[in-house]
Formats: structure tokens, C-alpha cells, sequence
């Protein structure tokens, strides 16, 4: 219980207070919550929302479309090493039954949704259809958590969660980017994103590694790293970031194109591995050093979000639950099961088919990432709040994830000491 309570408050615990804050705050004094969330920071500013012709910074949008920004880049970088690195946990026929499955947890909740819309009519379905992605997400944190408390710690099952919740993250930042953009398309803007990133990984690692060849000691490179550090890498996100922002797409994930730019160490130890913490390239060196500044983004993030009165539930609350509990699990077994017993791909030694339900109810907590896609995929206002406050009930998966682990009878299994 103790590595549970401290992964909770290594990577969840703000969020979670920031989130019971603004429920809290938001049902006994909604004016003063409202009016703290469109705070004006800056009025007449270079970013922020188009207000009259200018752009107004708020606090809203300095915490969602600025600073959560760096929260998708650490979610990239795990996603990036996962794909690219030798060790890499989506790589080879390891990946290919997760993989699967990850398409079930999407396609299922996007057809619940969808389909029970259409049910209840055109007007219901004209006003909610562009919520489709809100059921689809997966937040890796707390589904990781949640996992190890149901299957135990060294049971293969929670290794198959988190390959499953990595790789519905990718799909999640290519879904925000397409199907989400922030306001007109202006693509010629992407060039500054991908000039940034080209120009920083051309300048400052590719050709100082191209100078260093055959030179033990990596003069160039260990000169750059030491005088310069992350500052070229930061100057790009801030022009990539920037790009994203003119382009209309979403700002948040403007620093998505510089994350492989920087020099990585070509191994990886896992999602959530404190070993980590020991490696010394500067994409590990990057997300460690945000690792505390990111736990308060998230903080304030949940303040400013999850503020939803409990009478905005609606259509859209029971359409996103009906996406994660119903969609998750179902897509889940099916896609999975396909993979593992047609397609002969199986499944990781001591786990069980039925285990794939499990996973899919705890794949089903959406919390930090349908909540951000709640506040993209609709303008503020009725529809909005209802949305959300079925992001924030998914926390009833955990509750249902243990249930329905109790009713497959999974074994638990924790890791075992070294020797």
C-alpha cells in the first residue's frame, strides 16, 4: 500500500485536489469560480482568445492552451521512446495484441457514444456528435494505478495496461490535432513548427554527434550540452509552440515536433520506471526537471476544469459514462481476443482472456484527458459541463475495475524482492 499511496502523490494527488477544489467551489459559489477561471491576464496580448478582433490572455487559456502543453510532451516522450528506442515497449509482436486492443478501447466507446446519440434523436445527436472522442481517452496515471491495486504490481496484466494506455495516448494527440482544431487553418504556419524542430535537431544534435565521429571524448557535443544545456531545445518549443497556435491547431500540443529532437539514450526502461531517474541524455534530464512544474499545471488544470455544478448533468454525462464503462471493456475483449486467438498473436504468459474485460473497465477511468478533450470538442455552456461531469464519474471505473476483478478472480501478484 505504501508504493500505491506514493505513486498517487508522485503523479495524481494535485490533480485530484485541484479537481475536488473547483467541484466544491464551483457548486457553493459559481459567480466568484467563473469569474477566477476568466480571469484577464492580459488584455490586447500576442496569445490568448480571440475576443473583439485582439487576443485576451486568461487564466483558463494560459493554463489549458500554454502550460498543459508541457504535460502532452511528457506524455509524447513516453510514447516516442516506446516506439523508437531499442527496448522500446511497442515495438515487435510484444506490441501487436495491446495494439489491438488499444483499437477496441477507441472504436468501442466512439460506437456507444455515437450510437446511443443517434438513439435518443437528431437533436441529441446534432448537439453531442462532436464529443465522440471524449470516451476514447485513457488517463495512464490513474488507470496505472488503479491496475496495480486490482492485478497487483508484478502481474502481467498492468504491463499490458500500460502498453495499451501509451499507445491510446498517440492516437489521442493525433485525434486532438485533426479532429480538434482550435480555431481557422492556416497550415502554412506548421513550417515555423517544423523548421524549429529541424533547425534545433540539425544545429545542435545531429552534426556536432557527425563532428564528434571517431573522438572519444565527443568534444562538440559534450561543449553544447554543457554551455547550452536545453536552451536551443526551449527557444524551438517556444517557436514551434508558437506555429501551432497561428496553424489552428490545438497550442497544447505545439511542442509535440521538438520532443524528438532531443539527444535520448537508446534504451528505455519503462513507463513510470524510477530507474529513469539515473539516465543522464537531456530527454530524460527535460522530463525530469518538469516532472514537479507539471504536478502543479495539473493541479491548476483540474481547478479550472472540473468546475461543473452537479445540476449540468445531461445527455452528454451519460453518453461519455455509457463510452468508457460499456465501450472500453467491450471493444477491449473483442479487439483482443481477435488478435490473441484467430490471429494466433497471443497474450503475455499468466494472463487470461477474461483478464482483458478487467483492463478494459480500468482502461475506462478518462479523467485527465476526456476532460481536456470535453473542453475542445464543445463551446462553454450547458453541453460542455455535461460532458465533463461524465469525465469526472469515470472515476467510477476504479471502483468497478476492482468488482469485476473480484468476479474473474484474478489472482494478484505482486513483484517479487531481488535477490
Amino acid at each position: 500500500m505504501y508504493r500505491v499511496w506514493n505513486f498517487l502523490t508522485n503523479y495524481s494527488l494535485l490533480l485530484i485536489i485541484g479537481a475536488v477544489t473547483a467541484l466544491i467551489w464551483a457548486n457553493t459559489n459559481p459567480d466568484t469560480y467563473h469569474h477566477f477561471v476568466e480571469f484577464v491576464i492580459w488584455d490586447h496580448a500576442p496569445i490568448g482568445h480571440l475576443h473583439d478582433g485582439h487576443r485576451t490572455l486568461t487564466l483558463h487559456y494560459l493554463v489549458n492552451d500554454v502550460l498543459m502543453a508541457l504535460f502532452f510532451a511528457i506524455a509524447a516522450k513516453e510514447v516516442w521512446e516506446a516506439v523508437v528506442l531499442k527496448d522500446g515497449s511497442l515495438r515487435g509482436k510484444k506490441a501487436a495484441t495491446p495494439l489491438f486492443a488499444t483499437a477496441g478501447g477507441m472504436f468501442g466507446p466512439i460506437g456507444v457514444y455515437l450510437g446511443l446519440a443517434y438513439f435518443l434523436g437528431s437533436d441529441t445527436y446534432n448537439a453531442v456528435a462532436n464529443g465522440w472522442a471524449i470516451p476514447t481517452a485513457t488517463d495512464i496515471a490513474f488507470s496505472y494505478l488503479v491496475g496495480r491495486i486490482v492485478f497487483g504490481a508484478g502481474h502481467p496484466a498492468v504491463r499490458f495496461l500500460l502498453l495499451l494506455a501509451i499507445a491510446d495516448d498517440a492516437a489521442g494527440l493525433i485525434i486532438l490535432a485533426i479532429f480538434y482544431p482550435s480555431g481557422d487553418l492556416a497550415p502554412v504556419w506548421l513550417l515555423a513548427s517544423l523548421g524549429a524542430a529541424v533547425g534545433v535537431f540539425v544545429l545542435f544534435n545531429w552534426l556536432p554527434r557527425k563532428m564528434d565521429a571517431g573522438k572519444p571524448n565527443r568534444p562538440n557535443s559534450t561543449w553544447i550540452r554543457k554551455n547550452l544545456h536545453f536552451v536551443p531545445y526551449a527557444i524551438a518549443a517556444c517557436i514551434s509552440w508558437y506555429g501551432f497556435m497561428r496553424s489552428g491547431l490545438h497550442p497544447a500540443l505545439g511542442l509535440l515536433p521538438i520532443v524528438p529532437t532531443l539527444p535520448h539514450a537508446d534504451r528505455a526502461f519503462g513507463f513510470f520506471s524510477d530507474a529513469e531517474k539515473h539516465l543522464h541524455d537531456l530527454l530524460n534530464v527535460v522530463e525530469h526537471a518538469l516532472k514537479h512544474p507539471v504536478e502543479v499545471i495539473l493541479f491548476f488544470f483540474g481547478l479550472l476544469n472540473a468546475g461543473v455544478e452537479f445540476s449540468s448533468m445531461g445527455d452528454a454525462t451519460w453518453l461519455v459514462l455509457a463510452g468508457l464503462l460499456i465501450g472500453k471493456p467491450v471493444g477491449i475483449l473483442l479487439f483482443g481476443w481477435f488478435a490473441a486467438v484467430p490471429l494466433k498473436l497471443g497474450i503475455p504468459q499468466g494472463m487470461r482472456i477474461i483478464d482483458l474485460v478487467v483492463i478494459g473497465f480500468v482502461a475506462a477511468i478518462g479523467f485527465t484527458v476526456s476532460l481536456f478533450v470535453a473542453t475542445v470538442a464543445f463551446p462553454a455552456g450547458e453541453v460542455q459541463d455535461a460532458a465533463k461531469m461524465g469525465a469526472l464519474f469515470s472515476f467510477a471505473a476504479a471502483i468497478v475495475s476492482i468488482i469485476a476483478g473480484k468476479l474473474c478472480r484474478v489472482q494478484k501478484t505482486e513483484l517479487q524482492p531481488a535477490e
